[in-house]
C-alpha cells in the first residue's frame, strides 16, 4: 500500500473514530447491568429498601419495617393460615372472572358488530361501569345467602363491563379497507367477522381482559371482606379487628402477588395470541 493510501486510511479512522466517539467505561457497565438484572427487580430491590429505612426512622405502629412483615408472613404460611386462605380466595377469583370472561367477550362481540345492540346496552354497560360495583354486595347477599356465589358475583360486577367496553371498542375500531379487502374475495359476513374482524381486535380486546382481570382481584378481596369473611379478606378483617398492622400487610403482599402472577399469566395467553403481530405491535 503506498504512503498515500495509508494516510488516507488514518484520517478515514480518526474522522470515524470522532463521529463515533466510544462510551465511557461507567455506562458500558450501566447498560450490561440493565441487561442482567430486569429494571422491575432493581426498582423492587430499590422500594424494599426504602421501606425498611423509612419504617425504622418513623417508628410508627401502624408502619412496621419489610422484615417484620416478611416474618410474620412466614409464620402465618407455616400455620397454614396463607394457604388456606389463598385457596380459598383463588376459587373465588377463577370462578368470577370465568364468568365475567364469557360475558363480557359475548356482549363485547354483540356491541362492536350490531349497531342495535349497542344503543340498547350501551347506557346500562356504562352505567353499571360507573357505578361502586360493592353496593351490590346486599342485593347478591339476599339472592345468594352468605357464601361463595356472593362472593363471585361482585367479582363479575368489577370485572365484566370493562371487558364488555373493552371488546366493543376493538371489534369498531377495525379498519374498514380490511372488511372491504375480505368481501371483495367473497368471504360471507361469518367468514370476515372471524378471519378479519377478531384477529385484528384481539389486541385491544387482551388489554380489556387485562383490565378486567386487576378488577377481579379487587372485586374478590372486598366480597370476602364485606359479604362472606372468608379468604384472605377475612384474615385481613381478622387482623384489622386486632391492630395487627403486620398480619394486614403481610396478607396484602400476598394480595399483590396474586395480582401481579395473573397479569403476567394474562399477559403469557396474550402473547401466545398474537404472536402474528409485529413485535412492535405488542406488548412486552
Amino acid at each position: 500500500m503506498s504512503s498515500t493510501a495509508k494516510a488516507s486510511s488514518v484520517a478515514y479512522r480518526e474522522r470515524a473514530g470522532q463521529g463515533h466517539p466510544r462510551r465511557p467505561r461507567r455506562a458500558q457497565r450501566a447498560s450490561s447491568l440493565g441487561q442482567r438484572v430486569p429494571v422491575s427487580a432493581l426498582s423492587l430491590l430499590g422500594g424494599a429498601v426504602l421501606w425498611e429505612v423509612a419504617a425504622r426512622i418513623w417508628h410508627a405502629s401502624f408502619f412496621p419495617p419489610l422484615s417484620a412483615v416478611l416474618g410474620r408472613l412466614v409464620e402465618m404460611t407455616a400455620d397454614g393460615e396463607i394457604l388456606r386462605s389463598l385457596a380459598n380466595s383463588l376459587t373465588n377469583l377463577v370462578l368470577g372472572f370465568a364468568i365475567s370472561l364469557a360475558i363480557g367477550v359475548g356482549v363485547g362481540l354483540l356491541m362492536g358488530a350490531y349497531k342495535k345492540v349497542d344503543q340498547a346496552l350501551d347506557v346500562y354497560v356504562y352505567a353499571l361501569l360507573t357505578a361502586p360495583s360493592l353496593v351490590f354486595a346486599p342485593i347478591f347477599f339476599s339472592i345468594f345467602g352468605l357464601g361463595r356465589a356472593s362472593i363471585i358475583g361482585v367479582v363479575v360486577m368489577y370485572a365484566t363491563f370493562i371487558i364488555i367496553i373493552n371488546t366493543a371498542t376493538a371489534i369498531r375500531s377495525v379498519p374498514v379497507p380490511l372488511i372491504e379487502m375480505g368481501r371483495s374475495f367473497c368471504a360471507t359476513d361469518w367468514q370476515v367477522f372471524r378471519k378479519i374482524v377478531i384477529p385484528a381486535a384481539l389486541p385491544l380486546i387482551m388489554a380489556g381482559v387485562r383490565l378486567g382481570m386487576g378488577r377481579a382481584v379487587k372485586g374478590m378481596i372486598n366480597g370476602e371482606m364485606f359479604i362472606a369473611a372468608v379468604g384472605l379478606g377475612a384474615v385481613v378483617m381478622d387482623a384489622g379487628r386486632r391492630f395487627d398492622s403486620e398480619s394486614i400487610l403481610a396478607v396484602l403482599l400476598v394480595i399483590i402477588a396474586v395480582a401481579i402472577l395473573t397479569m403476567q399469566l394474562v399477559q403469557w395467553v396474550d402473547r401466545r395470541l398474537t404472536r402474528w403481530l409485529p413485535s412492535t405491535s405488542r406488548g412486552k
